[in-house]
């Protein structure tokens, strides 16, 4: 028995170093799993996100782009599905992103300033070179009025938040009067449309295809452009938490638009053919809004941003939004040098 109780001891023992081994060593591996943990989520990717919701407007690069199809099949290999959905204009577009409806879209200088007053949490990942002639002042063709400055007391049709909103309160500066001189009614294009031709407006302030269109199919005759008031940049922007979260995502989208960009800018005529069945407007409207689209998008800059500071500035001191808005607490932190 004594034989037995002694292999039994012995057995026992062995057992419990075993044990104690293996405890010792899941205690470490757990120890070395904490201790990389941190490490690994600091390296490790941000999962993809299933979509990818882009807001355009009815003319611009964004709409070759959608019409090429390069960007949805880039991002289809990443998993992501690519959802288009138009606007009329530029605030409505950035409330849907303001709203969660969109996580990035194309705006003119001004839309951003509204929605930063309204509270809307939206960084600025990009830019087109300035361009002043695709916006203008218009009087129907037989109007009497030869500047800017006959316009005191006139009716004038504008989209009210839009870049050409901001044109108007340049020129009717730069003409000496104030912007009270004028009566202001705020359309969107097409209201503002049917309104300059029925003449319940005296003049117009908009931007093109619309402008375009008002040209060569009703006469329009342009006062002034904005060459020498305003830089009519155009703008890519995009919610802040979509941005921050998925940068890749955005640096994918503005190399795909910098393609786009680079063609359109060496085949000037091709993109009017290109674009004028997508948007449903004739090919003489067409070309002559292409003649007027600048291309080359860039990452947005302190100067630019300077500049949209006068832009905010401008609608604070007429009280067009409800606070002051600095600019820069918009700018994206991200941006690939």
């Amino acid at each position: 028995m004594s034989k037995i109780h002694s292999i039994t001891a012995r057995l026992r023992q062995g057992v419990r170093h075993i044990l104690k081994g293996a405890a010792v060593a899941g205690l470490a591996s757990l120890a070395a799993g904490i201790v990389a943990t941190p490490a690994l989520a600091q390296t490790a990717a941000p999962e993809a996100p299933k979509e990818l919701r882009i807001g355009y407007q009815k003319y611009g690069t964004l709409v070759i782009l959608k019409a090429r199809g390069t960007l949805d099949k880039r991002l289809a290999e990443k998993g992501v599905n690519v959802k288009w959905t138009e606007f009329p204009f530029g605030p409505p577009l950035l409330e849907a992103i303001n709203v969660g409806s969109l996580d990035v879209g194309t705006v003119g200088e001004a839309p951003p300033i509204f929605a930063q007053a309204a509270g809307a949490d939206l960084v600025y990942v990009g830019n087109e070179p300035p361009a002043p002639t695709a916006e203008a002042l218009v009087v129907p063709k037989d109007s009497q009025i030869k500047s800017v400055a006959e316009l005191k007391g006139r009716k004038i049709a504008v989209a009210k938040g839009s870049n050409a909103n901001y044109l108007l309160i340049k020129l009717i500066e730069k003409a000496g009067l104030k912007f009270s001189d004028v009566s202001v009614v705020y359309l969107a294009p097409a209201d503002a449309r049917a309104a300059f031709e029925s003449g319940r407006v005296d003049a117009w302030s908009i931007w093109d295809p619309f402008l375009a269109a008002a040209e060569k199919q009703l006469g329009a005759r342009v006062l002034a452009d904005g060459r020498g008031a305003v830089a009519n940049h155009q703008f890519y922007l995009a919610a802040r938490s979509f941005a921050e979260k998925h940068p890749e995502i955005i640096h994918i989208l503005l190399d795909e638009i910098a393609k786009v960009d680079q063609w359109g800018k060496q085949n000037p005529k091709e993109v009017a053919k290109f674009i004028a069945p997508l948007i449903g407007i004739e090919l003489p409207i067409a070309e002559l809004a292409a003649q007027r689209l600048t291309y080359g998008v860039k990452p947005v800059t302190d100067e630019v941003l300077a500049q949209q500071q006068k832009v905010a500035d401008a609608f604070a001191e007429l009280k067009l939004v409800p606070k002051p808005v600095r600019v820069a607490d918009a700018a994206w932190k991200n941006v690939r040098k």
